[in-house]
């Protein structure tokens, strides 16, 4: 019987150095999904390499002759938009892996490193590279034209967990929320970790970063829900996670344009968003809070949350959105010498739609060992209160889908057919 051939990647080396490209080689030479198609020495050949060969991924050298690995990847970025570049270095400065994120480079290794991060590197920088989609031309029958009114499409509602005062527990609430919508409402539900410096679901979920949301910013523009896919994690609760960078410095690759695309893609495909950002107020925050059907603010009964909380809705105010659009959270709610929920919906003016009960040491364990407490403590008092909260979210939302249905059955689209 005939072995069954696999699609190789297609790999071209470029170095200065001709024994670290025979090194590559050698590292490579007993991996059947890999194929070296040819190497280069310098920028330019590098270039031209790319052009005849069409390797699926350059692996490059970032201090090259002529041009350097920056400019190379750039200019190879341009001529050839399927290949993808993996840069190497012998520097690990923040600037050189940025640079060359932004030049196009979807992964960087810093020397030595060890055959299995390079085989690594190339089987994951492969698998997110952007893909042929084949389109069926429509065929309209001759001498009939036909004007049908667009059928509005089924969205995902996106949900932003927030806090204005870091420490309140949203990043924990965030994770097992999603979890609890996911067996609430038997739908899809993905989590973005909108924290993109110091992002904390990973951890919390056992989850390595070895796909994030870096990996999509390099190919925005004709970035698909296959290729976000790609790059998202699935989790034994049955959540799919789209993970912050693994370092601060390259959340300056993701800019908000990039996040209302990401997030509008996923829209289209699950249920359920649920977003997980920081506390500050800057661009990338304001933009999810534009496309999110609900805010889910997060404080705890303390004066500094409680300040910061009532300075929110007044930004909420000047922003121009409606007060029901926030739900507010008071997390461990039945902490010892908290001020009382009655007192802060007072001084908010805004009432308290949910309360997750506190349990320290529950959270703190679920924390440490990265399991969520929602499969690990489903009859803990704070598994109960996300619960509620998902069934409370889950009727609300159903309310609002029967009432958007019922306004589109009063106005109906014109259904026209015309004749020559």
């Amino acid at each position: 019987m005939a072995e069954e051939t696999k699609e190789k990647i297609r790999l071209l080396i470029v170095d200065d150095i001709p024994e670290t490209i025979e090194n590559l080689k050698k590292l490579l030479y007993f991996e059947p999904d890999i194929e070296v198609v040819g190497s280069a020495n310098n920028g330019q050949q590098a270039i031209e390499s790319s052009k005849s060969l069409r390797p699926d991924i350059v692996l490059m050298d970032i201090n090259l002759p002529d041009l350097d690995g920056i400019q190379a990847a750039e200019q190879i970025t341009a001529a050839a938009p399927r290949t993808q570049i993996i840069m190497m270095s012998v520097q690990s400065e923040a600037d050189y892996l940025r640079r060359s994120m932004l030049a196009g480079a979807r992964e960087f290794l810093t020397k030595p490193f060890s055959s299995d991060e390079l085989i690594t590197a190339i089987r994951r920088v492969y698998e997110l590279r952007p893909r042929v989609v084949a389109t069926t031309p429509t065929i309209t029958p001759p001498g009939v034209g036909v004007m049908v009114a667009p059928i509005p499409e089924k969205l995902g509602q996106i949900l932003l967990i927030y806090s204005p005062k870091g420490g309140t527990g949203a990043s924990t609430l965030a994770v097992n929320l999603s979890i609890a919508l996911a067996e609430e409402t038997k739908e899809k539900v993905a989590l973005v970790d909108g924290n993109l410096q110091f992002g904390d679901l990973g951890v919390l979920l056992n989850l390595r970063p070895d796909r994030t949301i870096a990996d999509l910013s390099t190919q925005i523009e004709g970035l698909d829900i296959e290729m976000v896919e790609t790059a998202m994690q699935p989790h034994p609760s049955g959540i799919r996670v789209l993970l912050a960078p693994p370092r601060p410095e390259m959340a300056d690759l993701v800019t908000p344009e990039h996040v209302r695309r990401i997030l509008s893609l996923l829209q289209r495909q699950y249920s359920f968003v649920v977003v997980d950002t920081w506390s500050l107020l800057h661009d990338l925050t304001l933009s999810v809070m534009d496309l999110a059907q609900k805010i889910i603010l997060v404080i705890t009964p303390d004066i500094p949350a409680i300040k910061n909380a009532k300075l929110f809705f007044d930004v909420i105010e000047a922003l121009g959105y409606g007060a029901e659009k926030v739900m507010l959270i008071l997390n461990r709610s039945n902490l010892r010498s908290a001020i009382p929920e009655q007192d802060i919906a007072a001084s908010i003016k805004h009432p308290v739609a949910a309360r997750i009960p506190n349990d320290e040491v529950a959270v703190l364990t679920a924390s440490n060992q990265g399991v969520p407490l929602l499969t690990s403590q489903r009859g803990n008092p704070v598994s109960r209160g996300i619960q509620i909260l998902a069934k409370q979210l889950k009727d609300e939302f159903a309310l609002k889908i029967k009432a958007e249905a019922a306004g589109a059955a009063r106005s109906p689209g014109l259904i026209r057919q015309t004749r020559p």
